[in-house]
């Protein structure tokens, strides 16, 4: 019951899609037991690979049960800052720069695998994400102590998975305008 409620409120709830967020637009800001759900959520045993299978599996199983599965491939940056936020890094921003002006914001940079699928309803194709990953800049790993991944060896590593988890399947890949410019694996 709850992640339904949960996933209904992620649905309707408009700006920032936070936990209470999500219970007052579902009607449950006065509920008794409205702190429990949070505490189920921080204390719940959560597998994010898991549930990106799912978050794949069920779409697919709707939209494209047979045929070439087409998966999209986009970066973005999430501006944001604070004494908390370790991995953010200084990068090109695409939305704000041109082929002769290059604007550099500062945020975390996320890269992001999604099932590109043609909704019946809508008579388009919608992109689904089901698995991301954050791609931390070289000063917050070398900071951690950590060896730093380029961005193209991280969406080898998404497109890896996607494959192990859809063995008998046929893969097309389209990544983003920005991907595209990428050095090819390996490099």
């Amino acid at each position: 019951m709850v992640p339904r409620l949960l996933l209904l409120g992620a649905i309707l709830a408009p700006g920032r899609r936070t936990v209470a967020g999500l219970l007052r637009i579902m009607g449950r800001a006065h509920d008794r037991r409205f702190v429990n759900i949070h505490r189920v959520l921080n204390r719940a045993v959560w597998s994010p690979r898991a549930s990106a299978c799912l978050l794949l599996g069920h779409p697919i199983t709707a939209f494209a049960p047979r045929g070439p599965v087409v998966l999209g491939l986009d970066d973005t940056i999430e501006r944001r800052w604070g004494r908390r936020i370790t991995a953010r890094g200084i990068y090109r921003d695409p939305v704000r720069s041109s082929d002769s002006h290059s604007v550099k914001t500062s945020g975390l940079r996320w890269l992001s695998l999604m099932l590109l699928a043609p909704i019946p309803f809508a008579q388009r194709v919608w992109a689904l994400p089901f698995l991301t990953a954050l791609v931390p800049s070289e000063r917050a790993c070398r900071e951690r102590g950590r060896r730093h991944k380029l961005l193209c060896e991280v969406r080898r590593q998404l497109i890896l998975q996607a494959r192990r988890w859809l063995p008998g399947r046929d893969l097309v890949l389209v990544p983003t305008a920005a991907s595209r410019r990428l050095p090819s694996w390996p490099p």
